[in-house]
């Protein structure tokens, strides 16, 4: 059995983590770490977790190198960075769901987390992606950086014209919408119910650091290239769940046959990818409720003859695939598991 540690096992990513591991046939809960609910259960803390496990949360020291395989970091990127210095060549794998690691180049860290100071040699050290186009990097990684939820749909949704079909990509803009889980369980006021109910509320209209770390990921020596990625994000009213539309300008020529050919091909052997047609279904798809509850991401392509472009639209829930699913699947790797174990949950709808 993998023995697995918890840091940050008060908040959402950590109690689907907590889920998760639970019903993972090769791995055990032994540790969850926090600061500000020291000696409460995870049954405390998640309504849905009504379990013993015998563990509370304990505060987070070095001597857990004792206890654990791999420790999941679900904390803030300044915790996380902190975090990572302790932990680092004590623990066999670490596996960090913050921002701290994201972005490798130092000035665009410095720009999007201005108040997350880390080792550089960390940085350099961690390994960032998502596992579908950095598995083969994963297999014997110590340090593992998880993309933000927005940036794995971004990034699943544009590797196939980049890595796949080599395209030059002159500009892309995404416009993304995201449930309220996505800002986690801080109290703020426009999180508050009376705020966010029927809103669309636009957080983020003139850039994000997701988009930051897509375009930083995919400089780093990957066939094809974006010239310009900006994206506007959008806080909506249902909970969990994210869409990302991304909006492609190319002078490569294709067409609808060759980009749904391309997405397919790209995609083939990939369990959690599901490359889908606009009105294969009841409802247009991909819609974010087709996939909540699981750790699958839905990707559509489509040609759009009369503006000149390629429109990507991917859905994924973004506290599975955007983070604890996706942390499970990347450990999963790096002990030489099927990435799929304990992952074989169907998605729940209607929700």
């Amino acid at each position: 059995m993998i023995r697995a540690g918890i840091v940050g096992a008060s908040g959402l990513a950590g109690g689907d983590l907590i889920r998760l591991i639970t019903q993972h046939p090769d791995m055990e809960l032994t540790f969850l770490g926090g600061s500000s609910h020291v000696g409460r259960r995870p049954a405390e803390l998640h309504p849905g977790l009504r379990m013993d496990l015998g563990l509370t949360v304990e505060p987070v020291t070095e001597e857990i190198a004792d206890r654990v395989d791999v420790v999941f970091l679900a904390t803030p990127a300044p915790v996380s960075a902190e975090l990572a210095t302790l932990l680092a060549d004590r623990v066999p794998a670490v596996v960090d769901l913050s921002g701290a690691f994201r972005i490798r180049t130092p000035h665009l860290h410095d720009r999007w987390y201005p108040k997350v100071e880390r080792r550089t040699d960390l940085a350099d050290r961690f390994v960032y992606g998502v596992p579908e186009l950095v598995g083969d990097q994963l297999a014997d990684a110590a340090l593992i950086s998880l993309p933000g939820c927005y940036a794995t749909a971004i990034t699943l949704g544009l590797a196939p014209l980049t890595m796949g079909l080599g395209l030059d990509l002159k500009t892309v803009v995404v416009d993304g919408k995201s449930g309220s889980s996505g800002g986690g369980l801080q109290l703020r006021t426009p999180d508050l119910h009376p705020l966010r109910n029927g809103a669309i509320t636009p957080y983020s209209p003139t850039g994000h650091r997701h988009a930051a770390e897509v375009g930083d990921f995919f400089e780093r020596g990957k066939p094809g290239t974006i010239g310009s990625l900006t994206m506007s994000a959008y806080g909506v009213s249902h909970v969990r769940g994210l869409l990302t539309s991304s909006y492609v300008f190319t002078d490569d020529a294709v067409d609808q046959r060759e980009l749904q050919r391309a997405y397919v091909r790209f995609y083939k052997g990939h369990r959690f990818v599901r490359v889908r047609r606009h009105a294969e279904t009841l409802i247009p798809v991909p819609d974010p409720q087709a996939v909540l509850g699981s750790n699958f991401c839905d990707v559509t392509v489509l040609h759009d003859d009369e503006g000149g472009r390629v429109v990507v639209l991917a859905a994924l829930d973004n506290l599975v695939k955007g983070a604890a699913g996706q942390a499970v699947q990347a450990a999963n790797i790096r002990f030489g598991l099927p990435e799929e174990t304990g992952l074989s949950m169907q998605p729940v709808m209607p929700t």
